[in-house]
């Protein structure tokens, strides 16, 4: 299986002004932990990084460090999340059928959720690892009024990895590109588009590092498991 991480973002809500991927946590950077999973995933066979080249060298000596098997490629991500996938996926190797999207941040992602993605994206055209939402959302207006109250039975919290056919997410971006869609996640491009995206069960430990209370979080977890 192919994986894409990007890695091109900025930690300005980590109070950082570099790459927050380089951030450490229990003395490793948050790239580090990430690659440590899909090294460890018995699915995973490529990596690519999309990441800016101004961060390349620090990257190049992550892997050096972790002495990774796995052949890993640097690819120059966009200005958004949705223009540095686009880039990713013109990079992927040419067998590439199916290929799984994980955010660099999400750092506590386990080998076992991204194996279970690869399976499951082999019988199907996209999916994305989930949660059930646990808390009661309101719809809120601009002026701070409560508009609805959705049914959080049908509510779950989108996670990566995020699974697709190389070819479908292709001709997804570019009527992304066409209509001038802007959008958060890749799932998202496929439903404007018609497809169905299935869910898989995600992991409550997934989460995405963005602040510095998230970064404490990871600590704590990551501590727990090696204990």
């Amino acid at each position: 299986m192919y994986l894409l991480i990007p890695s091109a973002g900025m930690g300005r809500r980590m109070g950082s002004d570099r790459n927050k991927l380089l951030l450490t946590v229990r003395s490793q950077p948050i790239i580090a932990w990430t690659l440590k999973a899909a090294a460890a995933a018995n699915t995973i066979t490529w990596i690519g990084i999309i990441s800016q080249p101004t961060d390349w060298d620090d990257f190049k000596a992550i892997f050096a460090d972790l002495k990774l098997t796995k052949p890993v490629e640097l690819i120059r991500g966009g200005s958004t999340r949705q223009e540095s996938v686009y880039n990713g996926l013109q990079a992927l190797p040419a067998p590439a059928e199916q290929v799984l999207i994980h955010d660099g941040a999400r750092c506590l992602v386990t080998p076992d959720l991204l194996d279970s993605c690869a399976q499951a994206i082999r019988h199907c055209s996209g999916l994305i690892a989930a949660v059930p939402v646990k808390d009661t959302i309101k719809v809120v207006d601009e002026n701070g009024i409560i508009q609805s109250t959705p049914d959080r039975r049908q509510l779950w919290a989108a996670q990566t990895p995020q699974g697709f056919n190389v070819e479908l997410l292709k001709q997804c971006h570019g009527e992304g590109i066409r209509q001038g869609w802007e959008v958060t996640d890749d799932a998202a491009l496929l439903e404007k588009c018609g497809v169905e995206v299935q869910i898989v069960p995600g992991e409550e430990t997934n989460l995405k590092v963005t602040t510095p209370q998230d970064l404490a979080i990871a600590e704590f977890i990551l501590k727990s498991r090696c204990l």
